[in-house]
């Protein structure tokens, strides 16, 4: 699915359209995708997730915009860093995202099956980036950071769950 497909269907929202015109100053600042790719008995296990999160500068608070249920849900901001402005002009694809990531697990000899993929849209320095989190099969996790400049991997890390959990063990 295309990004544009996402930002055009929450600006033909209703509830979005009213939230614009009472925070006009208001810009979105991040963007969350889930993409689900395992199935099961002609269902999807985990549903797509699509939020659109809104910084409010009078009010120094961020509103997540749930596409997949049409609402707001105030987020709790820990620090006092304004966030910067997200492009949503950006022109990209899920699904090209999606053969990235597999064209880099094969290039390093991953063999597990992509089962899940969280994204998180960001812009640092100019440059938007999604950064993100893949599940594979076996427990395994990828770190994954894409630059949509140049549509381009530029950190990409293999963990397991196991790993996670015998570096807590360490902590304590």
């Amino acid at each position: 699915m295309n990004f544009q497909f996402y930002v055009e269907k929450l600006q033909h929202l209703d509830d979005f359209n009213e939230f614009m015109k009472k925070n006009p100053d208001s810009y979105c600042c991040s963007g969350f995708f889930v993409i689900s790719l395992e199935e099961k008995k002609d269902k999807k296990i985990f549903e797509d997730k699509q939020h659109f999160d809104f910084w409010l500068p009078k009010d120094k608070k961020i509103m997540s915009f749930q596409l997949e249920e049409s609402k707001f849900v105030e987020v709790e901001v820990f620090d006092e860093n304004v966030p910067s402005e997200v492009n949503l002009y950006l022109s990209f694809d899920f699904d090209k995202i999606k053969e990235l990531i597999l064209e880099k697990m094969l290039e390093r000899g991953i063999k597990n099956k992509l089962q899940k993929i969280l994204l998180s849209l960001q812009e640092k320095n100019g440059n938007h980036y999604l950064m993100g989190t893949a599940f594979i099969s076996m427990l395994g996790i990828l770190k994954i950071n894409i630059d949509l400049d140049n549509m381009k991997i530029t950190d990409f890390e293999k963990k397991s769950f196991f790993d996670i959990m015998k570096v807590r063990r360490k902590e304590k």
